[in-house]
């Protein structure tokens, strides 16, 4: 008897073997196949040679980015292990090729670890196209290439040949990412390079050196910060009023080590950094819990012991507390737990533990011989309590005097599901693209939500100026999650209404720069949305090609071209002439080619607005969006050949 279709039994399990599970699933073990999942490749290597640092065998770590597109991290460690293992094969090829394989299961190899505990090397081996080892280890120099994961090199009673000898140690690994699992193979050397000087500042008797051989001239920087955190502090607040001193101190509970340097600025964003193991942990954990509850406690306790606070007074918040605070606190931990393979959160309870106990020892400490430092942190806290409760008050003021209905007086064309997993949002430029819009849109899941033009900049406004301006206060009480986590804390992700909220403008100047407003107010003020995945932008096409003769042999059908790229690719491809159509704008565009272009899910493209560096992110958004002109001209001048221009 056949079995029947859709039938769900036992054959229809599938079990992926080797590193099979890594290129079916490239996103399980490096968050994403965009330029973020791509340089991550490279930080997975370097990780494995910091930790070769921490051990106490490594000093010089180099990376380049290949002329080829390659990558090279070449370290002076002790070099993989080359020998037998009792598997019968060589150690260095288990690492390659077995997930969960190495020396960070043994604490007497790496006390701790920043890799991805045994599956870091097999996972770039497994999304490179190829990847070849060089081992410098005991006298001899070792070989081995991959492709795709699979070994090319035949092994002799199971070890590596040996291609010559050495008196260095070390190990040197070059791999090209696989253009079949990454949208785009060229690295982006701007974040690798922040990444490897925040590793430098994390680790300061380590020296990297970065080099770029892509361009027409080499491009090459040595790290090496002998000043260790304290250096990152100043690194961080080089361009800013500072109000204290930096406060450094290090210490150790339970075999947890914990360092920590921060410095208050005069400004009102808060700027705290979290690293377990040399790896940035963008979205904190408990090692920052433990840090901002502890600190927030000691404040509050000295404010009413010198009598700033009085007995009817409430307690400063931690927002207030860390009002213009910048800090990094970087902890060492022998079994760090994430959630989520790329460690973006810290999640061991012993970790904020360990920090409260640390801080609070030590800052009492400090904080009793540095009587008047504190009391510029008591002032920090004090001005930014009252910013706060004015705000509040002016926030509840303009909410009051207009409180606008789920339909946003009339703007939005809502979606009829009600499930966010489902729904999604269009914020369209304009209201002959938005009308276009409404009517092309799948109402089942689909809402748009017209704006007029370009809303304020956020980067330079006032906090009333923001919450007066109806576009913004159109957005909130669509969004439904409430604004601003840093002023007042009640914004509450878990209330937004729509899972994809996709920005849609014209592919042109002012378009790029109505984005560009709305990211800034996203990243400033709604962050969550970036950090868990919730903005897109649309792509809609620049181009149609409409055949002149169509189903003839080597005539194509109409086909929309999304760049100026894709249209050279085109002209090369088609063999007879055809008519090209160029949209100015969307509302050029009728309801039916909307629909195929920009909303059908089946057909259209979006991109995901990802956030690698959050440091280096806020400062290219204060560098671009801010009133500082000199840094953002540099910038420009930097990246002009980077642009695509609209001719």
């Amino acid at each position: 008897m056949p079995t029947p279709p859709n039938t769900y039994d036992a054959s229809s399990i599938t079990v992926l073997e080797g590193l099979e599970a890594v290129r079916k699933l490239p996103g399980m073990y490096i968050g994403s196949v965009s330029a973020k999942g791509l340089n991550h490749l490279i930080y997975e290597i370097v990780d494995n040679a910091v930790d070769e640092h921490i051990a106490g065998f490594c000093t010089l770590i180099k990376v380049t980015l290949e002329a080829d597109g390659s990558a090279t991290i070449e370290d002076n460690g002790r070099g993989i292990p080359v020998g037998m293992h009792e598997k019968g094969v060589s150690a260095e090829r288990l690492v390659f090729t077995t997930l969960h394989s190495g020396g960070k299961f043994d604490d007497s190899v790496y006390k701790t670890s920043g890799g991805l505990h045994g599956v870091g090397s097999a996972v770039v081996n497994a999304l490179s196209a190829y990847l070849s080892v060089n081992v410098h280890y005991g006298g001899q120099v070792y070989q081995d290439r991959y492709e795709r994961g699979n070994p090319t090199i035949t092994l002799t009673d199971g070890l590596l040949p040996v291609i010559g000898k050495t008196k260095k140690t070390g190990t040197i690994i070059n791999f090209l990412p696989d253009p079949e699992i990454f949208e785009k193979t060229r690295f982006r050397e701007d974040d690798i390079k922040s990444r490897i000087h925040e590793t430098a500042y994390l680790n300061p008797n380590l020296t990297l050196v970065f080099t770029d051989m892509r361009g027409e001239t080499i491009e090459s920087h040595t790290y090496h910060e002998p000043e260790g955190i304290t250096g990152f502090i100043k690194d961080l607040n080089k361009a800013k009023e500072t109000v204290s001193d930096i406060i450094a101190f290090r210490g150790e509970n339970e075999g947890i080590i914990v360092e920590a340097a921060f410095q208050f600025v005069n400004e009102f964003h808060e700027n705290v950094l979290g690293f377990c193991n040399n790896i940035y942990n963008s979205e904190g954990g408990t090692h920052l819990t433990g840090f901002k509850t502890t600190f927030t406690n000691i404040i509050n306790n000295y404010a009413r012991e010198l009598g700033i606070l009085k007995e009817k007074d409430t307690n400063f918040t931690g927002t207030d507390i860390r009002s213009g605070m910048t800090a990094v606190i970087s902890l060492k931990h022998p079994d760090p737990r994430f959630e989520g393979q790329t460690k973006t959160k810290l999640d061991n309870q012993d970790a904020a533990k360990a920090v409260g106990k640390i801080t609070s020892e030590e800052l009492g400490r400090y904080f009793d011989r540095n009587v008047e430092t504190l009391r510029k942190v008591i002032e920090c806290a004090e001005r930014a309590a009252k910013i706060r409760k004015n705000e509040q008050k002016s926030k509840a003021n303009l909410l009051t005097k207009q409180r606008f209905s789920f339909d946003s007086n009339g703007k939005l064309a809502n979606c009829e599901s009600r499930d966010p997993g489902k729904c999604e949002l269009f914020i369209v430029e304009g209201d002959s693209a938005g009308g276009s819009a409404k009517t092309a849109r799948d109402r089942n899941f689909q809402a748009i939500l017209p704006i007029r033009g370009k809303i304020l900049n956020v980067e330079k406004a006032s906090i009333d100026k923001v919450l007066d301006n109806a576009e913004i206060k159109t957005m909130i009480n669509v969004f439904g999650c409430g604004f601003s986590e840093g002023y007042g804390n009640d914004f509450d992700i878990s209330k937004l209404r729509y899972g994809k909220i996709i920005i849609m403008t014209d592919a042109d100047v002012d378009g790029l720069h109505i984005s560009t407003l709305l990211l800034t107010l996203f990243y400033r003020f709604m962050s969550q949305l970036i950090f868990e995945g919730h903005i897109y932008l649309a792509m809609p096409p620049l181009y149609k090609a409409i055949p002149n003769k169509q189903g003839a042999e080597g005539m194509g059908k109409e086909e929309y071209l999304l760049d100026d790229a894709a249209l050279a690719r085109y002209r090369k491809q088609q063999k007879g002439g055809f008519t090209l159509q160029r949209f100015k704008g969307l509302g050029e565009m009728d309801a039916e080619q909307l629909w195929e272009t920009t909303l059908d899910p089946s057909t259209r493209q979006l991109k995901l607005v990802e956030i690698e560096d959050a440091r280096m992110a806020s400062e290219v958004t204060q560098m671009l969006m801010g009133t500082d002109v000199p840094p953002r001209k540099e910038f420009i001048y930097k990246h002009a050949s980077e642009a695509k221009l609209d001719v």
